[in-house]
């Protein structure tokens, strides 16, 4: 790292969980952040102000007056921009160390097992469960660890899912494909700063896989109740029979 690197990540570097080494580190480490909504965007910018060296950002959908009282990425010029172009400009101001790639196309089930697979962690910040499966197959089918964020009216959830570690369960173990599921904001609504929270924790959970900490909670589903302030914690258990990742 040269002086500026050093002075821009001090705040970091001096914990004794980070340090220098560990800074290091997040600068040669990538993410691909799916969906740069009212997750996503807090996501990004933390990502990218903590110094992960590499970030691929992913949203096919363009930035609308109704996005603007979540999704902190954006403000009202990149209104009917596409939300990776603006995203990308957004974070390349903010922290010129981080190489942006933004992907502006709906990524197919090949395109999500390529990038998955070309990273070091993926944060699932989408909005609807099609999107959600597809990036959960393409993480157990690579191997690599996805956080997963989901936040609805005052409600939010965040779980972390390492595949390929032992018996560890993978999303589709939570959530089944069958049957009808309509969760979006669009539908049911979201308190503005909630997605915030639940975006930053993604990110925070990110960054604690890239440096190595053992204090990530993992195969666990972690539930806030906003309107109480209330945190519930389940613990995850692998389907035998998930139609992903079980024994086959």
């Amino acid at each position: 790292m040269d002086d500026a690197q050093l002075l821009r990540y001090s705040r970091q570097i001096m914990l004794p969980e980070v340090d220098a080494e560990g800074q290091t580190r997040l600068l040669g480490a990538s993410a691909l952040i799916v969906g740069l909504g009212g997750l996503g965007s807090p996501a990004a910018i933390y990502l990218a102000a903590a110094g992960v060296g590499r970030l691929v950002v992913s949203d096919f959908d363009t930035v609308d007056l109704s996005n603007l009282q979540r999704q902190i990425a954006f403000d009202t010029a990149d209104i009917g921009r596409g939300k990776a172009e603006a995203c990308t400009d957004r974070l390349r101001r903010m922290n010129p160390d981080v190489r942006i790639e933004p992907m502006s196309e709906r990524l197919s089930a090949s395109a999500l097992h390529d990038w998955a697979g070309a990273v070091d962690v993926v944060l699932d910040c989408s909005d609807n469960f099609a999107t959600r499966f597809a990036v959960n197959a393409a993480c157990v089918a690579t191997r690599t660890p996805l956080v997963s964020g989901a936040a609805i009216r005052f409600e939010g959830q965040l779980a972390v899912f390492t595949p390929g570690d032992g018996e560890h369960p993978c999303y589709n173990c939570l959530y089944p494909q069958s049957g009808e599921l309509d969760a979006s904001c669009a539908r049911n609504g979201v308190v503005a700063a909630l997605p915030g929270i639940i975006g930053s924790m993604q990110a925070l959970e990110a960054i604690k896989l890239l440096l190595g900490l053992d204090t990530v909670r993992s195969n666990r589903l972690v539930v806030f109740d906003a309107l109480r302030l209330e945190w519930h914690e389940i613990k995850l258990a692998r389907n035998p029979a998930c139609p992903t990742c079980g024994h086959r």
